[in-house]
């Protein structure tokens, strides 16, 4: 999918075949109407059959996002903006026009890529540490404590070597929500969203490894707040005012930290900034707000939009994804913001999904040249009955089969089905344990059946 470069005209985007949507409004086609049977040159996709034919007849088409769905609105449901925020600092909606600079991103500078079973076996033990160390971290810097800064930078810098090796493997780790985990696991899911981002931007090991020490230390003046104004819903003034503080506060715990390099510091300092200046504490705007700093933002904001404190199970990534994309051009720098989700995918690893055929299933991998194609397990059959054993399914390999049985004539599009994924749930939906499914998939491959993933009430 292209979101930033305008086709044919400023509203129009180019788009594989293969993620199109109901909603959209083709405008233009990659070969001439009349080699098509579409009898009109413009018009808005009704239903699956129209989208079958456009892959029967082309690769990519051009779609006019102000007359129909965009590439992310047309899969996501649509949430409400943001409150309005009062006072000096502007409004979280302000859409202004902000001069800032483009993203350098470089593609193909990480092709490697460690099987993810493999790369796994690793991230296990270093994600343990990881959150030992963030947890040791905060904690003594909270106590003026004396810290090991030096054990945290090198956990940060392995832990960018395992994303950078394999996504997925960190991405599993991170995503499921235990139930032991502590509050500090939210700076652990958001340096890994930020590491899988500097991946896809092609950003060198050193400002990944600033990046990842800065997210994961984000929140340590949050030590110095108040709990019940932390994991209060609704603060007043004074106390937002209080709650706003945590920011300089762990700016000033990290200057007094010695070897902190200034660089992670700056990352703390503006991960709360916004691009129209209603972020805090100094409402800076554009690029007065450093990249790294507008990253942490993005991914800070994502993760706490797929787990809000105090809910039982976290959002689906989709309305994070559909909110985050609402606020870009006002909170967020546009490019930024597609760039990122065009790095975790609309269905990141673990999101539990609906295909078309009407069963469950759960994301177990990634396929990074196919974001909407990625490995599956299904457990759950089309009218939702769990599956004595689940089925293993690579969504992309699938497609390819069935695409070369229909390219050699040996079928029609009718007579295969391609599956497809049709929106994603919330985590929790069915009852399904997407932890014991990651343990299954992950650690014990060798099993020939997948059982007991369900939570029966006896």
């Amino acid at each position: 999918m292209s979101f930033g470069a305008a086709a044919v005209g400023v509203k129009q985007l180019k788009v594989d075949v293969n993620e199109l949507t109901i909603g959209m409004f083709v405008s233009g086609l990659d070969r001439p109407w009349t080699q098509t049977p579409f009898p009109l040159q413009g018009f808005y996709i009704r239903d699956l059959d129209e989208i079958r034919e456009l892959k029967t007849h082309c690769r990519h088409v051009y779609i006019d996002v102000a007359k129909g769905s965009g590439p992310v609105a047309a899969k996501l449901k649509t949430l409400s903006n943001a409150p309005v925020e009062k006072g000096p600092r502007a409004s979280r909606t302000t859409k202004v026009k902000i001069d800032v600079s483009p993203l350098k991103i470089k593609r193909g500078v990480y092709k490697d890529k460690e099987p993810l079973k493999k790369e796994v076996k690793q991230a296990r033990q270093l994600h343990q540490t990881v959150f030992k160390s963030v947890g040791d971290v905060v904690e003594q810097l909270g106590n003026g404590d004396a810290v090991p800064i030096q054990d945290a930078k090198r956990v940060a810098s392995e832990m960018v070597d395992s994303v950078l090796r394999n996504p997925d493997a960190f991405t599993w780790l991170s995503r499921v929500k235990e139930v032991d985990e502590h509050t500090y696991s939210h700076s652990v899911r958001s340096a890994v969203w930020s590491i899988i981002f500097g991946r896809h931007a092609g950003m060198n090991k050193r400002d990944l490894d600033t990046l990842a020490m800065g997210v994961l230390l984000k929140d340590v003046g949050k030590a110095k707040i108040d709990p019940k104004i932390l994991e209060s819903g609704s603060r007043s003034a004074a106390q937002e005012r209080q709650y706003e503080s945590f920011v300089e506060m762990g700016v000033q715990i990290l200057r007094e930290t010695p070897n902190v390099e200034p660089k992670v510091i700056a990352v703390v300092k503006t991960h709360c900034e916004r691009v129209n200046g209603s972020g805090f504490p100094q409402q800076l705007t554009g690029d007065k707000i450093p990249l790294l700093g507008k990253i942490a933002g993005i991914v800070t904001f994502y993760d706490e939009t797929t787990n809000p404190r105090g809910e039982k199970f976290p959002l689906s990534p989709s309305k994070a994804v559909a909110k985050l994309y609402e606020c870009r051009d006002s909170e967020f720098q546009e490019e930024l913001v597609v760039e990122f989700i065009r790095a975790i995918g609309l269905y990141p690893t673990g999101t539990l999904v609906e295909l078309n055929t009407g069963e469950v299933a759960v994301v177990v991998e990634q396929n990074f040249e196919r974001r909407l194609k990625p490995k599956v397990i299904i457990v759950l059959d089309a009218v939702k009955d769990p599956l004595s054993t689940p089925i293993e399914l690579d969504l992309a390999e699938d497609d390819r089969r069935k695409q070369a049985l229909v390219d050699t004539g040996k079928k029609t599009l009718d007579e295969v089905e391609k599956i497809e994924i049709a929106q994603d749930l919330e985590p929790g939906s069915f009852d399904i344990d997407i932890a014991k499914i990651r343990d299954e998939y992950l650690f014990k491959a060798e099993k020939k059946g997948l059982l007991s993933f369900f939570k029966r009430e006896k």
